[in-house]
């Protein structure tokens, strides 16, 4: 059990059954009355964002996230299936579960995905991933008018802005954190 007055940025904790993880929090003492802590939190399965005060002598179970290394093996029938690269066992997940993951995923990627009490809330990418321009424009030399980027599709079907000096074929590094060009990669 976490007293409310012991939340930190990134803890995971159980109220009424679902589970949050703490993305802010503030310990409040006004001239008047009992010190409070002001937590900002958002709802692990399905990523709603809430702000809620608490006693801070306030106790709560913490909830325990566990993290594996899986690979993306293939999709079929609407879902994706993820093997655990431990014990080679097999898991389907639906798309809205690794929907953000897989914009930069291809097969046969690491990925990591989170349980919670063995049920499988998320699909995290790497943070930095390898993939092909599928297509883009060709860049013309001295074309500066907007911004020296033009528009790209990577592998995955995912449109990313990239350099103009970018064509397409060749590989680029990709932040999948905000989706940004980082660099070509030889």
């Amino acid at each position: 059990m976490i007293a409310a007055g012991d939340f930190r940025k990134g803890m995971t904790i159980e109220i009424d059954g679902k589970v949050f993880i703490v993305i802010d929090f503030l310990h409040v003492k006004p001239g008047k009355g009992a010190a409070f802590v002001r937590v900002k939190m958002r709802n692990v399965i399905t990523g709603q964002v809430m702000e809620q005060t608490f006693n801070p002598s306030d106790k709560y179970p913490q909830a325990h996230i566990e993290r594996k290394d899986m690979q993306y093996s293939y999709n079929a029938d609407g879902l994706y299936y993820f093997m655990d690269l431990e014990s080679y066992e097999t898991i389907p997940l639906s798309q809205d579960l690794c929907e953000e993951a897989l914009k930069y995923i291809k097969e046969e990627m690491s990925v990591q995905v989170a349980f919670y009490k063995g049920n499988a809330f998320s699909v995290d990418a790497p943070n930095f991933v390898e993939l092909e321009i599928a297509f883009t424009e060709p860049g013309l030399q001295g074309d500066t008018s907007r911004a020296g980027t033009k528009p790209a599709t990577l592998e995955t079907g995912t449109a990313i802005q990239i350099p103009l000096f970018v064509n397409q074929g060749e590989k680029i590094r990709v932040d999948t954190r905000n989706g940004t060009y980082m660099e070509r990669v030889k």
